[in-house]
């Protein structure tokens, strides 16, 4: 079908259709013709045939009150009849790879004429091919999934395991040997944790919380003790098919009577008469892709402590959807084990020492959501100064307002100095190996973890006081506020609470008091 032909019109022929029953206006030196869309303006008729509006330039009116994705929409796209004689749009939207030109709404090392000692060429070339992906394959599905609640589209996985990105979410290591990574760009021996910070912080512009850890949470952090601590045999059978997005497995630690409190878990595993099976009972709780994964790696005690062991989906294996205040397309669950028969080659790591499995992996998971907290805020204050910027408030813009400003300072200053934090432990974590990791980073990730998203909620708050009621709505200019205002408290309690990170981070910080340290 031929592309319709737009015609040109002054501003003088514009205001002659400023009628009801024929009706023009002007947004960015474009020509709408809205005479047979009025009637079904969701703001009704009355903004469209107001004094200022009809047969006007009404791009200041327009972006007071829609976003610019509206424009470019099929069904009000073709609403374009011309342009004005001599004029140019000066407004677009963002093209797909590219980086914003808003202030501090990308990190520093992205930033034009800034330096970065962390970032080499390599890792730019590789955020600019994840971006692109992320734009074009993840962030659509992510707004129809995150709405509708359901599991990310499968080939929204499968093109992941294209680009090994499944892999190396995962981390550095030895499951990235002989695979070819995000097309080539960067060799796998070659792979260091910024690239994976790189991952997690463009996954996150998705803003869509919910769906975010639906993409596979569950396999960022139930997928590593099997392949730090599990046998060989069970690797070989059970890795290649999740890394392929095929099968999906998560993290099952989490009790009803014991979040935190990793030693007060009481799903119990006890060894079979002939002592080659485990024999589980117990259920746990807010499992991320628990509704929908194949595998489960479990902690559960045992006679001699805690012991981690991975339980497959078959007979005595229940799981139920959780509603949470983010969308169910997390496929948070609620598991049962009844009377659940495990193979002991599922063990995980030595009986008894489930404790040093689950802590250690906690450190991965806890940097990941550091990545994550960072960026999403990052995000709040692009949402915040674009919308202060073009809404008028009082006869000028809302960024004129004292008050506005220090909310954004704020928030410039908050989200900047965790990435520098978070930058500063990820360089540590190239240096180190997993077992240094474990001894050196708990109480320093603990400590970034329970600053990011103490920050995180301010920023929040102070978005939706930006934002004022649209902050609170669902749709509309403030949408991504909302969601994120809603789903950011996820942040402070996944992974361990905000106040006993804390807490862990002063404990560990005492065992390291030197004992003749005195004042």
């Amino acid at each position: 079908m031929a592309a319709k032909e737009l015609k040109e019109f002054t501003l003088e022929e514009v205001a002659q259709h400023n009628k009801p029953g024929d009706l023009w206006v002007v947004i960015d030196s474009k020509v709408y013709d809205l005479t047979r869309f009025k009637d079904l303006h969701p703001g009704g008729i009355a903004v469209l045939i107001d004094k200022g509006v009809a047969g006007k330039v009404a791009t200041d009116a327009f972006y007071g009150l829609h976003r610019h994705e509206v424009l470019e929409r099929p069904q009000y796209k073709r609403l374009q009849i011309g342009t004005i004689k001599a004029q140019k749009s000066v407004i677009f939207g963002r093209k797909n790879g590219e980086l914003s030109q808003v202030p501090y709404a990308e990190p520093t090392w992205l930033s034009p004429g800034y330096h970065s000692p962390y970032y080499s060429d390599n890792h730019r070339q590789f955020q600019r091919a994840v971006r692109l992906f992320v734009d074009e394959v993840v962030y659509p599905d992510a707004q129809l999934r995150e709405e509708d609640g359901k599991r990310p589209s499968q080939v929204v996985f499968d093109k992941m395991a294209d680009m090994n990105l499944h892999a190396m979410r995962l981390g550095p290591g030895k499951h990235l040997k002989g695979r070819v990574l995000m097309g080539g760009i960067v060799k796998p021996e070659e792979f260091d944790y910024f690239h994976g910070l790189i991952i997690t912080q463009e996954l996150v512009r998705c803003s869509a919380r919910g769906y975010g850890d639906g993409m596979l949470s569950g396999s960022v952090i139930g997928l590593p003790p099997v392949l730090n601590f599990g046998p060989p045999e069970l690797q070989a059978r059970i890795v290649p098919d999740i890394l392929a997005g095929k099968k999906f497995i998560c993290l099952a630690v989490s009790e009803a009577v014991a979040g935190s409190d990793v030693m007060g878990l009481q799903t119990t595993a006890v060894l079979s008469e002939d002592g080659k099976e485990w024999i589980i009972n117990g259920t746990k709780k807010w499992i991320t892709n628990g509704t929908f994964a194949d595998y489960f790696t479990v902690a559960c005690r045992t006679d001699n402590g805690l012991t981690v062991i991975l339980i497959e989906r078959g007979p005595g294996v229940e799981t139920r959807q959780i509603k949470t205040s983010y969308s169910s397309s997390a496929g948070t669950a609620y598991v049962t084990f009844d009377n659940v028969r495990v193979p002991t080659g599922n063990t995980l790591g030595e009986v008894g020492g489930g404790s040093f499995v689950i802590l250690s992996n906690f450190n991965h998971e806890r940097w990941s959501v550091c990545c994550s907290s960072a960026s999403a805020q990052r995000m709040m204050i692009e949402e915040c100064l674009k919308w202060a910027t073009q809404r008028k408030a009082f006869g000028k813009p809302l960024i004129s307002q004292p008050v506005i400003r220090a909310k954004i300072a704020a928030m410039i200053a908050r989200t900047e100095s965790m990435q520098s934090w978070l930058e500063s432990i990820t360089y540590q974590m190239t240096h180190m190996t997993y077992k240094q990791q474990s001894q050196k980073l708990a109480g320093p990730i603990a400590f970034l973890k329970s600053f990011s998203t103490r920050c995180a909620q301010d920023t929040a708050r102070d978005a939706v006081q930006v934002f004022g009621g649209r902050g609170i709505t669902k749709t509309g200019m403030g949408k991504f506020v909302e969601r994120y205002y809603r789903t950011v408290t996820f942040d402070s309690l996944l992974g361990g609470a905000e106040d006993v990170l804390a807490d862990l981070g002063v404990r560990q910080a005492i065992r390291a008091m030197p004992k003749n340290a005195k004042l």
